[in-house]
């Protein structure tokens, strides 16, 4: 799992200074820091899925080009 800088000290810290209890506030940063981690993409990921899409356009773009001599070998023998 990634790490992240989160100031759970100081995010609590400036919660309770605006009207948070104790408690509310270490419960609203322990949720903030989970969604943040589930939620976070790390460059690894990013790469992954860069390399399936080209591996998807490379089939795709293969298929098409087969498909297209294929057209043209057909008129070829009917021309």
């Amino acid at each position: 799992m990634p790490t992240i800088t989160f100031d759970t000290h100081e995010f609590i810290k400036r919660l309770k200074s605006v009207g948070f209890s104790e408690e509310q506030a270490e419960v609203f940063a322990a949720e903030h820091r989970r969604i943040i981690e589930d939620t976070l993409v790390t460059k690894e990921h990013l790469d992954m899925r860069l390399r399936e899409m080209e591996y998807r356009l490379i089939i795709k773009l293969g298929g098409m080009m087969m498909a297209a001599v294929a057209v043209v070998a057909t008129l070829v023998k009917i021309l």
